[in-house]
């Protein structure tokens, strides 16, 4: 049985919530995956304004969150993509009877997450491509990013609101449980609407970023940020 280090004192002075004795990752690997998702979007835009790349619109959202890696914020979107990448292989979830979905389901994100960042989509009109870019590059990143935020969607729907077996939830989790639950069909709203949107070659840029924030909301809200944040306000 895992047990917990610490006097007893110690334990009491921790909220009941936090109390996870098999949790092998912590709320502040989770906060960070919350928060690089809900940047991403925003910090592609404003460096990509600041930055400005010819051919391309100044402080208008380009197409779609991949179109930035040929603007001025191509950095930022490798960076971040990279980042959350190896915060998710490194995610290890709960060492519980369903620590494996867990592991399995943060290890494909983060591998979806590297195969979107090394494999552009098309360039967008006006703007040449890489020497080195050909059509299935962009048919992998399609394939990825849709599995990226197809597993996003299956935390929030599943693995986040999943309980110790046999425990009655308390009212903050079926709080929670409502968050993710509204979190994940934001999430598959948003890939229908992206879908539906590129067939019809619109922008998918909000749907994309729409589904990025729920993502953001729902590891945050695991992360348990709200209350790290008033800790960090009231120090």
């Amino acid at each position: 049985m895992v047990r917990l280090t610490g006097s007893s004192r110690d334990r009491s002075r921790l909220p009941s919530e936090e109390l996870n004795p098999d949790d092998l990752s912590g709320n502040a690997h989770r906060q960070l995956i919350g928060y690089l998702g809900l940047a991403l979007p925003l910090l592609l835009f404003l460096i990509s304004g600041l930055r400005p790349t010819q051919s391309l619109p100044r402080w208008r959202p380009l197409d779609s969150v991949s179109a930035y890696y040929y603007s001025g914020s191509v950095a930022a979107f490798v960076g971040l993509l990279v980042a959350l990448a190896l915060f998710l292989l490194a995610y290890r979830g709960y060492d519980n009877r369903y620590g494996w979905a867990d592991r399995a389901a943060a290890r494909g994100a983060g591998i979806s997450a590297l195969l979107v960042a090394g494999f552009p989509t098309e360039a967008p009109a006006g703007v040449a491509p890489p020497a080195w870019w050909a059509p299935w590059n962009g048919v992998v990143h399609y394939v990825a990013a849709v599995a990226l935020f197809g597993l996003f969607a299956l935390f929030s729907l599943w693995l986040f609101r999943l309980g110790a077996p046999g425990e009655q939830p308390d009212l903050e989790k079926v709080r929670r449980n409502r968050i993710y639950l509204a979190s994940g069909i934001i999430i598959l709203a948003s890939m229908l609407w992206a879908g539906i949107a590129g067939s019809q070659a619109r922008p998918i840029f909000l749907p994309e970023s729409v589904a990025l924030a729920a993502f953001a909301v729902s590891w945050l809200v695991k992360g348990r940020a709200g209350r790290t944040i008033i800790r960090a306000i009231r120090s």
